[in-house]
């Protein structure tokens, strides 16, 4: 039995025993824990020598400069695309305007910081201090740093790029090893979420909820489906055929990090992207890339915004599209780091903060959808980076489907 397939059936009994339990269910935490511990362990060495080699991989140095901008590129724009459908898509069905929110306990928000501070915070003035916290994207800058400085090194950085070479297969390997426990894994996190949001909970925002889920669904239609077709010049079908495992797993943990080793060996093994613009790429979508945070907090500030009776004024919905695209790069990838974004995104154009509370019920739920949303559009990007530079291996696409390459 496949491992998705083995992950869909732990999410679904695990939903059930979560509502059969109800709040007994919070004793199986500790296993869901565990596993998101597994997965935890896997990220900070995994993404040092995995992008350091994608680095050293990568001699050209006009090659390495063309990947990064033309992926950057396309992680703005699609971001930016997912911010437009959600201000858009919440004005057309005016979801919070018929229901009314009790005041409760503010939420702190913390401040946005300025460009300058966005741009200084991004290097790390201690490598080992952003190793120890789990800093992704100050780890990913210095790793940048450090692959180039081998490449200038050449002959006498071999040793080094040989030990990071084997470092990162190790970090392979031990990935195959924490998911064959991820049905069980996924199994108790799915029965301690059910468990202690339950449904009654979802009720006054089953609306917006539902609304959210259907704007991933149209967002991968009218984005991710046109990129592969028509920009990557491949079928579809076989790419989300391929990423089922993954997709189960972004739902259970809710974490892009936790799913970065899963989502990195899916793009090599099965998608045929060569290991070089793997190693790079995905780690770097993991912590820039966020198009389903972007369309959760774009939707988030109009419903909440409709829920106070704010009226929001063009130059409200330009500091919200800026503010969002700011957030949107310094998102933890860690289940719940976009409420705390959304903190700063509704406080930019004078939003109640209470109202991020309500929201917090749905949390879990909603995250599912956004970290699935978040992790498709890196790997989306990555095939057609791939195909852009002759990376992508066709017959491993194609490798579980029915589906003739293409002639292109």
């Amino acid at each position: 039995m496949k491992l998705w397939v083995q992950i869909a059936i732990a999410i679904l009994l695990g939903s059930c025993t979560g509502f059969i339990l109800g709040p007994q269910a919070e004793l199986l935490k500790p296993i869901g824990t565990l596993f998101l511990n597994l997965l935890g362990m896997l990220i900070v060495p995994l993404i040092f020598s995995s992008m350091t080699c994608g680095i050293t991989n990568i001699a050209d140095p006009n090659k390495l400069g063309r990947v990064g901008f033309v992926a950057v590129a396309l992680y703005a724009i699609t971001t930016l695309l997912a911010i437009f459908l959600g201000i858009g898509l919440s004005h057309w069905l005016q979801l919070g305007s018929e229901l009314h929110l009790a005041q409760v306990a503010p939420i702190e928000a913390k401040p946005l910081p300025s460009l300058s501070e966005l741009v200084s915070s991004l290097v790390p003035k201690n490598p080992i201090k952003a190793f120890a916290e789990g800093n992704v994207v100050q780890i990913i800058v210095f790793s940048t740093f450090f692959g180039i400085a081998l490449n200038m090194a050449k002959e006498k950085a071999k040793p080094v790029i040989t030990f990071l070479e084997g470092l990162s297969n190790v970090m392979f390997s031990l990935t195959k090893i924490v998911m064959l426990v991820s049905p069980i894994g996924v199994f108790a996190l799915m029965a301690w979420t059910c468990g202690t949001f339950g449904i009654d909970v979802l009720v006054p925002v089953i609306k917006f909820l539902f609304s959210y889920w259907v704007a991933c669904v149209l967002f991968v239609l009218i984005v991710f489906v046109p990129i592969l077709r028509f920009m990557a010049h491949v079928s579809p079908w076989p790419f989300f055929r391929s990423m089922g495992a993954v997709f189960a797993t972004t739902a259970s943990t809710c974490s892009s990090s936790a799913s970065l080793p899963v989502t990195m060996q899916t793009a090599e093994e099965k998608l045929g992207i060569s290991k070089g613009l793997t190693n790079f790429i995905m780690p770097l979508g993991c912590s820039l890339n966020m198009n389903g945070s972007a369309l959760f907090q774009a939707m988030s500030a109009i419903f909440l915004a409709q829920v106070y009776g704010i009226q929001l004024e063009v130059q409200h919905i330009v500091a919200l599209t800026t503010t969002v695209l700011m957030a949107t790069l310094g998102t933890a990838s860690i289940p719940g780091g976009g409420l705390l974004m959304l903190s700063m995104v509704l406080a930019s154009v004078g939003i109640p903060l209470e109202g991020i509370a309500i929201l917090a019920g749905i949390d879990r739920l909603r995250d599912m959808a956004t970290t699935t949303l978040n992790i498709a559009g890196d790997t989306v990007c990555a095939v057609y980076v791939a195909k852009r530079e002759n990376e992508l291996d066709l017959a491993t696409y194609y490798q579980e489907t029915a589906v003739k390459i293409p002639q292109v």
